[in-house]
Order: structure tokens, then sequence, then C-alpha cells
């Protein structure tokens, strides 16, 4: 019988608060989120980062949880879905999704809202965010065009990062 993996502690801030998890060297970042920190909004896909599921943002940048190692998180700031929303302000992305239907099934939903949540705080534009950004998300229930819909929503109606609701 082999013994365990070694084990150590990962500390990040995510969505804002100090969190400690012990981590195996080879445990996935998003395995490392649902499990060891509770926090299941982030969905895991492929797992091979095609889908776009389990997108999180780690320090800015929109990234495939399912792609990086939680060592590799550590000392970073990871915001999930979970740390998007403000109390009862939504963020105008969330906002746009449902007013506009952006969504059916719900599992792709987390993972495109974290990566349109970046490319808005880092201004991309309308057009690189329809294209570039969703192109990156696989959906199979509903044909995008409610999705980008939202996007325009989004990325056109709304001054302000929240909506309240």
């Amino acid at each position: 019988m082999s013994p365990s993996p070694p084990a150590r502690a990962v500390t990040f801030t995510v969505n804002g608060a100090p969190t400690t998890v012990t981590v195996e060297d080879r445990t996935l970042l998003s395995d490392a989120l649902r499990q060891g920190a509770g926090l299941t909004g982030t969905h895991v896909g492929c797992e091979q980062g095609a889908c776009g599921a389990c997108t999180v943002i780690v320090d800015g940048l929109a990234v495939r949880s399912c792609l990086v190692l939680a060592v590799q998180a550590d000392g970073t700031e990871v915001r999930t879905v979970e740390g998007v929303a403000h109390g009862a302000a939504l963020h105008a992305v969330q906002e746009s999704l449902h007013r506009r239907h952006g969504l059916q099934c719900g599992f792709c939903t987390p993972g495109i809202v974290m990566s349109l949540v970046a490319a808005r705080e880092a201004g991309t534009g309308l057009d690189d965010a329809l294209d570039e950004v969703l192109g990156g998300h696989l959906c199979r229930c509903t044909g995008y065009v409610n999705i980008r819909a939202a996007i325009v929503d989004a990325w056109q109606g709304a001054e302000g990062s929240e909506v309240a609701r």
C-alpha cells in the first residue's frame, strides 16, 4: 500500500474572505473551491478547459479553474460566482442574463458570468465580448441568442456595475 500524497495548506482570498484549504499537490482549484471551501457555484464540466463552466477570476483574470492547481492559487485573490452580486444587488451581467432569459439549465451560466464580469471590468469592447469571450464557452441548451442579447444589454444599458433588485 502506497503512502497518502502529502497535503499542504493553501491560503487565498475568496470573494473577499481569507480562506485556507488543505489540499494535495495535485488538487485542482475547482475542486479546492467546491470541496475545500464549499463554493459549489463553480461548475466542473469537461475538466479539459474547453467548456468554460469552471471559470473563476484570479487576480483580475478569467481562468479555467479545472486547469489550475490549487497550490498555484496560493496567495491570490479569487472571485467565484458566489461573490459577484452584492446582497440584493445583482451585477449588471447577472441582471441582463436574467432579464433577457440568457440561461436555461444554468450549468454553463456561472462560467459565462465570470468571464463576462472579468471582461467588463477590464474594459473589453462589446464585439470582443460577443465573439471572443462568449466563444470560449459551450452551452448545450440556449443557442446563444438570448445570451448575446444579454451581453449587448449589459454593455450598452448598464452604467454601474450593479443593478438593485
